[in-house]
């Protein structure tokens, strides 16, 4: 009786410890998106000059949109900074977190392979290669660190 209640503290603390480095990623990836989308939604035309693109009107509500999805996907993380990531029931929510660091990681990626460096691009690839790794990283290990990941 006494390995068994030791072992079930031993599952809580491991639990905990979990979702510890969890933590510190949901809670990195929503302060990032969230200073992207605030950027996008509310000074559309500053970020448009930036890159040298035209501020037209359909492009500037184009950001703008992008700045809200971002804000949104900012207040998910920010929300879900608590809970155990992986596993069943975090496993979506890691999963589109992936995706979405993933995919931009590539084509930044693929933007400077293909032209003149810029410090915004090459800070973007590099702070979206190291969520997308870390995400990656989260969703196809086990959360608690035993056993085997899949569901």
């Amino acid at each position: 009786m006494a390995t068994y209640v030791l072992d079930e503290r031993q599952a809580v603390v491991d639990l905990r410890e979990a979702m510890m480095k969890t933590r510190w990623l949901m809670s990195a990836s929503a302060l990032f998106m969230g200073a992207l989308g605030v950027a996008a939604s509310f000074l559309p035309q500053e970020v448009l000059a930036y890159a040298g693109a035209p501020p037209g009107a359909p492009v500037v509500l184009l950001l703008q949109v992008l700045g809200a999805l971002y804000l949104g996907l900012a207040m998910l993380n920010w929300m879900a900074r608590g809970s155990l990531m992986g596993g069943i029931y975090g496993r979506p929510l890691a999963m589109g977190n992936f995706l979405h660091f993933f995919m931009v990681a590539l084509l930044l990626l693929k933007a400077l392979a293909a032209g003149p460096a810029t410090s915004g691009i090459v800070i973007g690839a590099l702070a979206y290669t190291v969520f997308g790794l870390w995400f990656g990283l989260v969703l196809f290990r086990n959360p608690t660190g035993r056993g085997d990941s899949r569901p």
